[in-house]
């Protein structure tokens, strides 16, 4: 699977985005005055827009694109669509649960096998929830060291309307699908629309 090994919290600055989206608490220190760049194309601002989107999630192309011809698919507006499928990643549910610090903490805990859907257990952290989706952590992992570090160490935060969240016994349920009001960071996805559309 790739991964890019570019600095966080260089790549957020790179991107515009906010640490804290990321599930990280800090800001980079360095190069603190305004870089002037060129003025941007049309496509530059366009791409810019859907590398933001595939940074925050943690999605490579392939799958990024197979979620923009999915949204294409389905009724509604498209750019609203896809983040609604973004959202709706078992590990995006669980970071949005407070059941991770990042994303990227939340696909190890569905990777190693800790996360039930249903009743079941789930090892894919791109599989997407329905309203209706009961998410819990495995009983026999709360106790585990690492899990229970993972599970008890994040601050509080607030809950997105569409998750309900029971952390005494580390379960959440999905209730609605994720609306457009509930995304916490900038982004124009109509221009990422435009530039799936050429």
């Amino acid at each position: 699977m790739g991964k890019s090994e570019t600095p966080l919290l260089k790549r957020c600055k790179a991107l515009g985005i906010n640490p804290l989206v990321m599930g990280y608490a800090k800001e980079s220190k360095r190069n603190q005055k305004e870089v002037r760049r060129g003025k941007k194309s049309e496509y530059g601002i366009q791409l810019q827009e859907k590398q933001k989107l595939r940074f925050i999630y943690g999605v490579l192309e392939k799958q990024f694109k197979k979620y923009y011809v999915m949204a294409s698919k389905k009724s509604g507006v498209t750019g609203e669509v896809l983040l609604q499928l973004l959202e709706s990643r078992l590990d995006n549910v669980l970071f949005r649960m407070n059941f991770a610090k990042t994303r990227n903490e939340a696909k190890q805990l569905i990777s190693h096998g800790h996360i039930c859907v249903n009743g079941q257990k789930v090892d894919i952290p791109s599989y997407l929830v329905k309203v209706g989706d009961v998410i819990s952590v495995k009983e026999g992992s709360r106790a585990k060291s690492g899990v229970k570090l993972i599970l008890t160490r994040n601050p509080e935060k607030a809950i997105p309307s569409w998750l309900e969240v029971n952390s005494d016994n580390f379960t959440g349920k999905v209730t609605a699908v994720a609306a457009r009001s509930d995304i916490d960071y900038q982004v124009k996805e109509q221009l990422v629309v435009e530039y799936y559309s050429k």
